[in-house]
């Protein structure tokens, strides 16, 4: 039996809590070989970003191109892309690849600092949320892709998901984390239906990465052949636990990373 096999398209984190470190943690956590395509290295840690430097758009098309003639890759997730000719890149890379792809539109880190300039936004909806098989903002994220007030109401998240899905993704999670109240409520919106999944609300600052290991997690369910509403369930099921095991880890002074690997050390 072969293992299933996903890349991960996104920038690395030098804390280990975010971008590629939490997508291969979590593709390796969930039972999925992973590669990767390292887009910008960022220095970082819980606190604070302090620097950014992107790849070359030559070796990032390299690396997908090395990755795809060498593996079979079952499913790809995008993360951190910082410009429009980034994003026009990657896009071009992919067009070989016929697997899903969940597109993760990577605006703002945890520490509040800007990682999507304005310029590459429009670049970001025209070129690759056609492209996405899944698209998975948070609230923030999917106000600032529709130039409109961040969503308050369940009402209003899901009206959001629905027009971001009009937009050309095929599906649409609409993360919960930065939603207020004692539960979190991830949104899956697809052309015909609207599924809610639903999970007490957990106190804690080590929510560092959970954007990027939401995101992972539904990959690496694709990856082993779930549909888009089970790799969702599962993805949603098991980040509630390890956020739960965050404050097991004890790392940095800011906001920690998530327990990966809650089911397998403590």
């Amino acid at each position: 039996m072969s293992l299933p096999k996903a890349m991960t398209i996104a920038g690395s984190d030098s804390g280990g809590g975010a971008g590629i470190q939490a997508d291969l943690k979590t593709f390796s956590a969930l039972g999925v070989y992973g590669a990767s395509t390292i887009t910008a290295i960022t220095a970082q840690n819980t606190r604070d970003v302090t620097a950014v430097e992107a790849v070359s758009n030559e070796v990032v098309a390299a690396q997908i191109a090395a990755v795809l003639d060498d593996i079979s890759i079952d499913a790809i997730k995008i993360g951190m892309l910082g410009a429009p000719t980034l994003i026009q890149t990657v896009a071009t890379a992919l067009e070989r690849f016929s697997g899903p792809v969940v597109l993760d539109p990577v605006m703002v880190a945890k520490s509040g600092a800007a990682l999507l300039p304005d310029d590459a936004t429009q670049a970001l909806i025209e070129i690759l949320l056609p492209r996405a098989d899944v698209l998975t903002p948070n609230l923030p994220e999917a106000a600032r892709l529709l130039g409109e007030a961040e969503a308050e109401t369940e009402d209003a998240v899901r009206s959001q998901g629905e027009r971001l899905c009009a937009m050309g993704p095929r599906a649409v999670v609409m993360k919960g984390g930065h939603g207020k109240g004692d539960t979190c409520v991830d949104w899956l919106i697809t052309e015909s239906s609207a599924t809610n999944f639903e999970a007490p609300r957990i106190s804690t600052r080590n929510t560092h990465g959970t954007g990027c290991t939401m995101s992972s997690a539904i990959t690496a369910e694709l990856a082993k052949g779930a549909t888009v509403e089970e790799a969702l369930r599962r993805a949603h099921a098991w980040l509630h636990e390890a956020i739960k095991a965050s404050d097991q880890l004890e790392v940095g002074h800011g906001h920690g990373p998530v327990h990966h690997f809650h089911e397998l050390w403590a």
